[in-house]
């Protein structure tokens, strides 16, 4: 346990601004499964909680941070104390750059405090608070999680959970100190940018979750045209890859002939799509890739397998209801 800094200011203007103004954080992008992660941890905590907080991982372009993956980390919050999960954190820390080495700790999230009838003079307030005198504490954690990294100053995700107005609110923050004779006085947070991004991949996912919503009741032939249009979609975004690959090569092919002039932004992202593929022997692949495919059809027949049982089943139970009516 550890004591928070004994104020915490809040600036809702949002601007460019950090602990170094040449390489202030301007813009927060975050994708769709961090959010989706953060409700996840949400809905799972424990019904004393306040509120749940998880490390953020992305990666920094100038002054725009994108945020593409999260983890929850426990903590316990007692008043003006806070006792975070170290070893947690930097053991999943550990496993995610195994997994991914191109992702860093750009930040932390935390839901909205809600704020109970008892803490309001006319007892009937619904709504939450972004930030606490705690949020200053857990800030500093992660802004010495940041000192190895591209962040000068971690980024603060708030997903204010409590559907007030039918919506899951967000906000970005980042935050300076301020200091009077040398000792720190308070914390202050500003508002951010805050844009959401998602990938091609993860816009077919969504779509798919969208659309599955109320699909106990859609007919097998239904979902049988669903199925033909998730190929379809599939195809679609095969083609628009293979489309950006020979534009791609065509790019690299006038720049080594000289026909164009070498572009220092498009070279380092072809060069960062590169090594984020793995190198695998074409022997390899082909031998992952069939077992993968053999899996997959093998989870795919089961599955048809299951909804027609279970659609026998239903239509058994209807005529035995009948019969002894």
């Amino acid at each position: 346990m550890a004591t928070s800094s004994p104020a915490l200011l809040l600036n809702h203007e949002i601007k460019n601004t950090g602990l170094n103004d040449t390489q202030a954080v301007g813009t927060v992008v975050v994708h769709p499964l961090v959010l989706l992660s953060i409700l996840d941890h949400h809905t799972r905590r424990q019904s004393t909680d306040g509120r749940v907080i998880g490390t953020l991982l992305g990666r920094r372009d100038g002054d725009k941070v994108e945020v593409t993956n999260c983890f929850a980390v426990p903590h316990a919050e007692r008043g003006d104390e806070v006792a975070i999960g170290k070893d947690f954190n930097r053991q999943m820390l550990a496993l995610h750059l195994r997994a991914n080495r191109n992702e860093t700790v750009v930040g932390w999230y935390a839901t909205a405090f809600p704020i109970h009838p008892e803490d309001d003079a006319t007892g009937t307030t619904t709504e939450s608070r972004c930030l606490a005198d705690t949020s200053s504490l857990i800030h500093e954690f992660y802004a010495g999680e940041c000192e190895d990294t591209v962040m000068d100053s971690p980024v603060h995700l708030v997903v204010d959970t409590s559907l007030v107005e039918d919506t899951i609110g967000l906000k970005g923050y980042i935050s300076d100190s301020v200091t009077l004779n040398g000792e720190p006085l308070a914390n202050i947070f500003h508002e951010v940018r805050l844009l959401l991004k998602s990938s091609e991949s993860e816009r077919i996912v969504l779509d798919k979750m969208i659309r599955s919503l109320g699909g106990a009741n859609v007919p097998l032939d239904e979902e049988k045209k669903d199925e033909g249009a998730s190929t379809g979609s599939l195809q679609v975004s095969l083609e628009k890859l293979l489309e950006m690959i020979e534009t791609a090569s065509d790019y690299v092919g006038k720049v080594v002939d000289g026909k164009l002039e070498a572009d220092d932004g498009i070279g380092n992202q072809i060069a960062d799509t590169l090594s984020s593929v793995p190198r695998i022997r074409p022997e390899v692949f082909d031998k992952m890739f069939s077992d993968s495919l053999q899996d997959l059809l093998m989870v795919s027949y089961l599955s048809n397998i299951t909804k027609t049982q279970l659609t026998i089943s239903e239509k058994l139970n209807a005529a035995l209801d009948k019969d002894t009516k």
